[in-house]
């Protein structure tokens, strides 16, 4: 059977039930941690293998791509998309100003918050070096501005899809 640490894939999947409860019902469990790196970096792998297979202009990532985008560009219009320092992203500064991008989509966006990775170079693939843990709506409005602007349209010529 395939395991993923100290954990099986049948734990792993009886587990993924618990990552939809309220992040205040645990402490700082390894085991759901875990979890939420497995997650993640599902996510990640589908993205990329999305990016592989179609013209990035043509994704919807959302229902709501348009005001993400809208909102994004008038909340950080120099921001340079196509790659990310972390450091700078998550300085006090930058955090006061996504706090209310962020927050703004609450209840417009399921899984708004959820850790999700973001590649920091986005002519690269995801590496421990190259993903960057944001929220689910910092991805979005990061990736609809590559997708749109044309930064992700090197990915299709660079990389193939992989098999998950």
């Amino acid at each position: 059977m395939a395991q993923i640490g100290n954990m099986t894939a049948d734990q792993l999947i009886a587990g993924s039930s618990i990552l939809s409860r309220p992040a205040k019902e645990f402490d700082n469990d390894p085991s759901v941690e875990a979890m939420w790196a497995i997650k993640a970096m599902e996510h990640a792998e589908v993205y990329f293998n999305i990016l592989c297979s179609v013209d990035p202009k043509f994704l919807k990532l959302t229902p709501h791509d348009e005001d993400i985008y809208k909102a994004f560009k008038e909340s950080f219009p120099d921001m340079k998309v196509d790659k990310i320092d972390e450091d700078e992203l998550k300085s006090p500064t930058e955090k006061a100003k996504w706090r209310p991008f962020c927050e703004q989509f609450k209840d417009l966006v399921e899984d708004y918050s959820f850790g999700t990775l973001l590649r920091a170079d986005c002519t690269e693939n995801y590496t421990e070096k190259n993903s960057i843990l944001t929220s689910r709506i910092q991805f979005y409005a990061i990736e609809l501005t590559r997708n749109r602007e044309g930064f992700n349209d090197g990915v299709r010529k660079k990389f193939k899809p992989s098999r998950v």
